[in-house]
């Protein structure tokens, strides 16, 4: 009879069963800290377009230039597309509504809403990420 006594007290390669078992728990973990961290890159990307976005109408809108809800839709659109922020145009849109009541006097409200599907690395395996929205009021003088 053989005895599994030798067995017992072999540790040769325990290692590599213990990073087998480890390894991919460890994997997961690094991919969701770079999922989170693409993530919030991609809200800061957002509310810096948005912010860019307004402050270009409100220019407009302070040199006389009257925009419509579309060109405004689509200057939100090429700032978000753009350097700094590359978001990429397929995954955004841009909305511009106005409230029913106005709140001010002599001004006239704006939503500007921005929708981003977020990227994931399971892109590829036709596994979309969540929808973000991002939405700003803006006033501008109706003269």
């Amino acid at each position: 009879m053989i005895s599994l006594r030798p067995l017992t007290r072999d540790t040769e390669g325990s290692a590599a069963i213990e990073f087998a078992l480890i390894a991919p728990v460890f994997l997961m973990m690094l991919l969701g800290v770079f999922q989170v961290g693409i993530w919030l890159q991609s809200y800061n990307a957002m509310r810096g377009a948005v912010a860019d976005t307004a402050r270009q109408v409100a220019v407009e809108y302070q040199t006389a230039n009257k925009l419509t809800n579309a060109q405004i839709s689509n200057t939100g659109l090429a700032v978000a597309t753009t350097s700094p922020y590359l978001l990429k145009e397929s995954r955004i849109e841009v909305n511009v509504d106005e409230p029913t009541a106005q709140t001010f006097a002599g001004a006239r409200e704006l939503n500007l809403t921005l929708t981003y599907q977020l990227p994931t690395f399971l892109d590829f395996a036709g596994i979309s990420g969540p929808s973000l929205t991002y939405s700003r009021a803006m006033f501008v003088t109706e003269e």
